[in-house]
């Protein structure tokens, strides 16, 4: 019996999460890629089962394959094996109260150091040392790290990023021995799933695809669309910052994200950067 997915199949996905749909396409080629992709979930509860470090290693080399910028190879990945570092790191992130749970844990990061070192060998002056050597270093390890979440949960796992990994960038620097030029991008916590999640839906297309120019008049009315599908869907299970918010009926996705960011980030996370000796000017 044939179980792919089909365009039916992908269309339900995309329904769901951005509250239409965008026509079926019968010769559509890649269906069981397209459905995949659009059934991400990112995964916090796992079984005690191990992840293998050949597979660690398989998916970090599909990733690898991903995009670069001019084949610079700009990002680099870390699989923290040994327990005692993993504790430590775990401790940088109290917040991901979960990651303990979490059979796996790798870091992506942005690498500069092995272009400039390439300079050196070739004895060829490096020109660029200004703020697009850290961008193109961040967008490779974005671009990898897309690739390793796809990879992971092809083989059946599950995945979830974690920016908190940059919340004590140089305390994290000094654990992994990262030399200059060379940053924590974001942490990749693997497993095998504990149990299936529904789908978080997405503002609909028309708030975040443009056709010919940019265009965002609609936003209020996107938004609300988008918070009443968040709490039909999935509902918060709890409302952030609450003590000093208080409590809403309506919380829904746009109140979680303007909670979170009212509150300070990472402000020190130009000074690590610049301290890592990149210059972004």
């Amino acid at each position: 019996m044939d179980i792919r997915p089909t365009i039916t199949d992908l269309e339900a996905r995309l329904l769901e999460r951005f509250g239409s749909s965008f026509g079926s396409k019968d010769s559509l080629q890649g269906i069981d890629v397209l459905t995949q992709l659009a059934s991400h979930r990112s995964q916090r509860a796992f079984t005690a089962a191990p992840v293998a470090l050949a597979l660690q290693q398989t998916l970090c080399a599909v990733a690898l394959s991903a995009p670069s910028k001019s084949d610079l190879q700009q990002r680099d990945v870390i699989i923290v094996q040994n327990p005692a570092l993993r504790r430590k790191l775990e401790a940088l992130m109290p917040s991901v109260d979960w990651l303990p749970g979490a059979p796996a844990l790798l870091i992506m990061c942005g690498n500069n150091r092995r272009q400039r070192r390439l300079h050196d060998l070739r004895q060829h002056a490096f020109a660029n040392d200004h703020l697009d050597a850290f961008f193109n270093a961040t967008a490779d390890a974005a671009i990898a790290l897309a690739w390793l979440v796809v990879a992971a949960e092809a083989a059946g796992l599950g995945c979830c990023p974690i920016s908190a990994i940059r919340n004590e960038a140089a305390q994290v620097s000094a654990l992994l021995q990262l030399p200059d030029f060379v940053f924590p991008f974001a942490g990749l916590a693997l497993g095998w799933p504990a149990a299936a999640k529904p789908l978080n839906p997405r503002l609909p297309l028309a708030a975040t695809v443009h056709l010919d120019g940019f265009d965002d008049t609609a936003l209020p009315t996107q938004v609300t669309d988008t918070d009443a599908r968040r709490r039909a869907q999935k509902p918060f299970a709890r409302q952030r910052f609450a003590a000093e918010f208080g409590t809403d009926e309506n919380y829904s996705w746009s109140e979680d994200v303007t909670r979170q960011y009212s509150r300070p980030e990472r402000a020190d996370f130009g000074a690590y950067i610049r301290a890592r000796g990149f210059k972004l000017d």
